[in-house]
This record gives C-alpha cells, structure tokens and sequence, in this order.
C-alpha cells in the first residue's frame, strides 16, 4: 500500500530532503518540472515533433516556480511558449524567483488579467490543440482563490476554448485542497495531473478525482521511506496484504469426505452468522451470507425470523438456517463458541402493526449481539435504529466491531462531525473524510468504515486506509441496489478466518471494487459473490 500525504508532510518530506543533503530546492524544482514535461510527452505522444502550442500559467509560489521551469524546457523543444503570472515570486520562495528570472532571460511573463488576450488561445486548430500547464497553486493552498483567478479560471474551462484545450495541473488543478479533494472557491478540471514524491489526499477524496483527470506520480529524487509525522498518514489501498488469509491446504492434506481436508475443518476457517430481516425483506441477508461464504468462511448460518423461514431455506443450500425471533434466541445461538463473527444490520428491520419501523426491537438485537463479544460488522439497519441516540449504540460497543455507514446512516451517527464536513471551506487545509472518518472512530471506540467511491477506514487509534474506486480502478456500475450488503458479507467472512476488523475491512472494500471490476458493466449485487473465486485464482490465493 502506499502513503498518502498531507500538504504539511510533503512539506517535511522535501526540508528533510534538502536538510540532508539529498537535494537542493532548485533540483527538487527543476525535477519537478522534467517530470511534468515527460509525463505529456508519454500520454500524448503526438507531442514530439510539429507545431506545439502551450500556455503556461504560474503562481506566486514554488508551484509557479515549477511553472518557470516547465516553460523553459519546453521552449528548448522548439515548442512556441507564453507564460502569464500574478505578479513575481515572494522572497519566501526563491527559488521559485530564481526560476522566474532563467524564464524572462527566454521570453516575457505576462500579467495573468491579460491570460484571455493570449493569442495561442484561439479557437480549436485540429492540427495543434493548445496546451496549458496549471502551475497556479499547489499543496500550499490556504485560502479561496482570488476573484481574479476564479475568473481565469471560467475563461479557460467553458465554452468553445475548452473544446480544443488540454489542462495539466502541476501537483494539483489550481483551487483544490490537497488535504480534503474540496474546492476552495473555484477550480480549475485538468485533463492530466502530475504530482511529484506520492499522491496526496486530496488526489482521493472528495472532487479531487473529477478535477484531476487522469494522476501521474514522479519521482523527484526524495527518500521514498516512511514520513515520520504526528498526524499519520493515510494508507491507499491498492492491494492489501492477504498472506495467511487464503492459505492452501499442504500437499499431504488428504479429504476424508466430511468437510475436512487433512487437519482442517471448517470451523478452521470460522463460522459466520448473518442475522435475516422478516418475510419479504430476506435478500439482503442472502447476499451479506452469500458473500461471506464465497470470501472464505468455514460456515455460514443465517439467524432467521420464523415466519421468513421457508423463503430463505428456498433460496439456500450450502448457507445453514437457524430460526430467531428475539433477542433471546440470538443470545441462545450465540452460545455456540463456534460462531466467531456476526453480521447484522441488511435488510433487518422489523416494522410495528402500522408499517412504521421498529428500531427498539432491532437495537435490542445489536445489543445481545455486542454483549457476547464476537468480531461484528453492523450496517443499513443496525445503524439507524440508534439514530435518535447514537451514543446508546457507542455504549455498547467494543474494539471487536466494525461500522459500515453510507453518508446518510454517518449523518445519523455522528451529525455534529458531518455538518463540519459539509460546510463549504473557508480555508486549507480543508477538512476532510480522513478527518471525519478518524473523528467518529475514535468517538465510537471501533473502525468506521466511511462508504463512498473514496471509502475511508479508521481505527479509534487514528490509522487511517482510503480505498478509492477511482482513477484505474473506478468501477461505477458498483453503484447498485445490494452491493453494500455483499461488502458487509466480505468483511464478516474475513473476520470469521480470523482476520484483525481494520485489516478485513481493507481487505473486503478492495476485493469488493476487484471483483466490480473483474466482472464488468451490468454488475448486479448477485454477481459479486459468484466473481469471487475468479479474483482469488487471479490473486494467486
């Protein structure tokens, strides 16, 4: 998995870098700027040779510094260059002046008001589309951008311009928060954005996907070790550690045709319960059940009204079936030392005489189920039924469990920290879903599980993953009716094998985005499960 950085540890990334020697801020700069002009020459190959037009926009910082650099290199490729600025370089960033004046030595740096005069940005020419590098501001960006810049930025992003324009941002498009991917007043979309050392948190979350296109990371000549801060940094999950959890049986294993291949059984690799909602509300707990199954579980038992009985056991072959109408009967099934995690929240609510939901009889369910003590995954239903008082549910709680809430079901939760992450930014470092997400699990004492295309994982110790369908890895047709309940089946089954609740739940969001993606357009939730095992043959598990 790689790290994700914050503005503030970049920032110490690079004095370290430069404090030991490694570098100087002009190499970091002039490395910065080789990788932006390799990183176009390799997604757009047509660059290299004919008529190449750029423009070239640079801020007051070492983001406008990179700017200069870009220019310059670009220039001496024979491409025809402009540059507009806001005003010079501050004697905070010298090198960035000192980049400034190598640029004004090959040609002029206009006043960016004039940036809509340019004469390269003219009406689409297919056989030389204009370029324009966005090195206005960079990680560094702590306040709403100026109406100035908001206006540059209107100019260049609508209308018939923007038909024949490609946009590279430098680090990140101009206006958007590097810790929190939100918009500090307006911003600028890129067609390609080229960051430098390691992707940052906002290239994740939040707009930061949609603004940045397509994100190229470069190598800059920093130590690519561990940053060594207070505030940890985020974990991308882009193929989480599995080893131990698919392990194959030995060589010698020999099946006695009883479930048990040489030594191991299936209560070897655990058993989990899903707890099943009433008569015509069954499918969820099928899928969360079907899913755990295919994941790897031992066994699995659906904990079922009696009344909804004959429609699952319909619908069920290799899932076992128990019935449960109370409380009671949850704590008697859960009297089995056996049953190593519990699933409970899909599809679960029981609704009065009058059709309106039942949320005492559901949270009398998530409180048997927490006093025994098993690994649990609590969604969907679980979670609303302590919306009018969350803190009734956090009581119960233990280290063992794992929240999987959408933004709305979060909003019940925790409507205090979501009020904070709606509110639109009045300066960066903006606050974020990491944030958030760190907030509410330190609050409920567990991992949150934050769902979203930009899905955050946090302990209540602050160790923080992000697993993010985007980029390569955006799978959109996810987005349908019961996937969320396969994912709460993906983590109870890890838990059930034994896996540690923050390292299952990391494990089941990227297998649940593997396994969209394996199968395609037309995804339904039904097919998640059944593309599992060709995942795992892939993995090599």
């Amino acid at each position: 998995m790689e790290e994700l950085l914050s503005a503030a540890q970049m920032r110490h990334a690079e004095s370290e870098g430069i404090a030991s020697g490694q570098v100087t801020g002009l190499q970091l700069m002039e490395q910065a700027g080789q990788g932006v002009v390799d990183a176009i020459l390799e997604r757009w190959p047509e660059y290299t040779a004919g008529s190449r037009r750029v423009v070239v926009i640079c801020g007051p910082g070492n983001n406008g510094g990179d700017g200069y650099v870009i220019a310059r290199l670009l220039s001496h490729l024979g491409w025809e260059v402009e540059v507009y600025c806001d005003g010079k370089p501050s004697s905070k960033s010298p090198d960035a002046q000192r980049n400034r004046a190598r640029w004004c030595e090959m040609g002029p740096a206009f006043a960016l008001a004039d940036v809509s005069h340019s004469r390269l940005l003219e009406p689409p020419r297919a056989d030389s589309p204009t370029l324009l590098v966005d090195a206005g501001f960079g990680t560094g960006l702590s306040r709403p951008i100026s109406a100035q810049w908001a206006q540059v930025f209107s100019h260049l992003s609508t209308g018939e311009l923007s038909q024949g324009m490609r946009i590279v941002a430098v680090d990140l498009p101009s206006g958007l928060c590097s810790d929190s991917g939100r918009v500090l007043g307006a911003a600028l979309p890129a067609e390609l954005t080229v960051t430098f050392h390691r992707a940052k948190m906002g290239h994740y979350l939040c707009d930061g996907p949609a603004l940045c296109g397509c994100l190229d990371v470069r190598p800059i000549g920093l130590d690519r070790r561990s940053v060594a801060l207070q505030d940890k940094a985020a974990k991308l999950v882009t193929y989480p550690a599995t080893t131990g959890v698919f392990d194959k049986p030995s060589a010698s294993a020999q099946s006695n045709g009883a479930g048990v291949i040489g030594s191991q059984h299936k209560f070897d690799h655990g058993h989990a319960l899903v707890c099943s909602g009433p008569a015509s509300k069954t499918g969820a707990a099928r899928l969360t059940a079907r899913g755990a199954l295919r994941i790897g579980a031992g066994l699995v038992t659906i904990a079922s009204p009696r009344d909804a009985l004959q429609e699952n056991g319909a619908h069920l072959t290799a899932v076992m079936l128990k019935p449960c109408d109370t409380a009671d009967d949850i704590r008697k099934l859960l009297a089995d030392d056996r049953i190593s995690s519990v699933c409970l929240g899909p599809g679960f609510s029981r609704v009065l005489k009058d059709g309106t939901p039942n949320p005492e009889h559901t949270g009398q369910f998530v409180k048997a189920v927490l006093k025994a003590q098993r690994k649990t995954v609590l969604d969907a239903d679980a979670l609303s039924a302590f919306s009018d008082d969350p803190q009734e549910l956090f009581t119960h709680l233990h280290n063992s469990c794992v929240l999987t809430p959408h933004e709305g079901e979060f909003k019940r939760l925790f409507p205090d920290i979501h009020e904070i992450l709606t509110q639109p930014p009045s300066k960066g470092p903006a606050y974020s879903k990491i944030d958030a997400t760190r907030r509410a699990a330190a609050r409920a004492g567990c991992v949150i599980l934050f769902k979203g295309a930009d899905t955050v994982i946090a302990d209540p110790d602050g160790r923080t993953a992000v697993h993010a369908a985007r980029y390569e890895r955006s799978a959109p047709w996810l987005a349908t009716a019961g996937s969320g309940d396969v994912l709460a089946g993906f983590i109870c089954g890890l838990l059930a094998r034994g896996r540690n609740v923050f390292d299952a739940a990391q494990q089941a969001a990227w297998l649940h985005t593997e396994c969209a993606r394996y199968f395609g357009p037309g995804l339904i939730a039904e097919d998640l499960p059944e593309i599992v095992p060709e995942v795992l043959r892939r993995l090599g598990k």
